[in-house]
């Protein structure tokens, strides 16, 4: 079926709508360039309710499997690509990409000049779109377009009840990872550590986390502006100078504000797995996964006792910070996404042992 993407500035860009999956979406539009890692992306939390355009001209060529999954389910809004690749090849191929859209219910629009999506995003900015059939009235469009963007899309992520993942590890760190909208596999790079993590809610109050006389407080990834949260800001701001902590990407963002930094909306955002990131201390460069549409404000640290450690190569935005007196540290990317492909699981191994040296 004939469909179209249409942007709120009115661009449109046309391709054909895959049968298996819901007709219509409506969401902000993002894109990413990475080349592999499409069923991660629509597993990724973070991407919840966005609609997301993949760079990448071939897409499902290696299908699908449900040990690359990161998360119960896939919480994106709908899914842009160039071509729909119908006859993968890979031997861990459970599903094709279009049997798992279908199972997932992922509104897609394929057959687009993805090229020309991208461009746009970069030259106006991120904005909302919707994905209609080529015959939907324009009444139908506009009222899909005067809906406001849901704010608190954490809410619709985090885990609705404590979970643990045991440890075989004598003495075991113990870590609360507060959940808004953790990746599994961020989770797993902990554990494989010897971490013994108990996951809890988003909205999970600091008395109740340092109730629990853990180790470390890990605070995850997630989809949304760090602002829409404040509660949680607040509870987070109460376990400062408690126990270590480590925070990545909207972690990162959430303890920045809790220390009083401030933080603001990127012009098109990054995501992808192709990000470099130059570590400050060292001079080194690191490639990177990164999906995120904000970022910590540098001038906002300068009267704080944060340092800077890592920023981005390609536009100098603060990547990672350090605080100067206490065992905090975050960062903006996400290091298990193995890109380099392990040059980044060093940041699990730092806060392992900053857990050992203040417990």
């Amino acid at each position: 079926m004939k469909g179209k993407l249409i942007l709120e500035d009115g661009s449109v860009f046309r391709g054909q709508i895959f049968s298996g999956s819901n007709a219509n979406a409506e969401g902000e539009v993002v894109f990413n360039t990475g080349m592999t890692g499409y069923q991660e992306i629509l597993t990724d939390p973070s991407y919840c309710r966005q609609i997301v355009t993949l760079t990448y001209p071939l897409i499902g060529n290696y299908g699908t499997a449900k040990i690359f999954d990161q998360s119960r389910k896939s919480f994106v809004g709908g899914l842009i690509i160039g071509e729909l690749c119908d006859i993968p090849s890979s031997s861990s191929c459970e599903k094709t990409l279009a049997e798992y859209l279908a199972s997932e219910k992922i509104p897609c629009l394929y057959d687009v000049d993805t090229r020309a999506v991208t461009k746009k995003i970069r030259s106006a900015g991120t904005m909302k779109g919707v994905i209609v059939s080529e015959y939907t009235s324009q009444q139908t469009v506009d009222e899909m377009m005067s809906l406001p963007l849901e704010n608190d899309v954490v809410a619709h992520v985090t885990t609705r009840d404590h979970y643990t993942l045991e440890s075989d590890k004598k003495n075991a760190p113990f870590v609360v990872a507060m959940d808004f909208g953790v990746k599994k596999h961020i989770l797993d790079s902990l554990n494989n550590l010897g971490c013994k993590i108990t996951v809890v809610p988003a909205h999970t109050s600091a008395d109740d986390i340092l109730s629990m006389n853990p180790d470390g407080i890990f605070l995850s990834n997630g989809p949304g502006d760090p602002k829409d949260v404040p509660e949680i800001i607040d509870e987070v701001r109460k376990l400062i100078g408690a126990k270590p902590i480590f925070g990545i990407c909207l972690g990162h963002q959430l303890l920045a504000l809790a220390l009083g930094a401030d933080t603001y909306k990127l012009k098109f955002g990054h995501r992808g797995s192709n990000q470099p990131v130059k570590n400050l201390r060292t001079g080194r460069v690191y490639i990177t996964s990164q999906n995120h549409g904000y970022a910590v404000d540098e001038k906002s640290l300068q009267d704080l006792p944060l340092e800077v450690t890592y920023i981005s190569m390609n536009d100098g935005t603060v990547e990672g910070m350090r605080h100067k007196e206490l065992p905090i540290y975050s960062v903006q990317y996400h290091p298990e996404a193995s890109p380099g492909p392990t040059d980044n699981m060093y940041l699990f191994d730092e806060f392992f042992e900053m857990m050992q040296e203040n417990n």
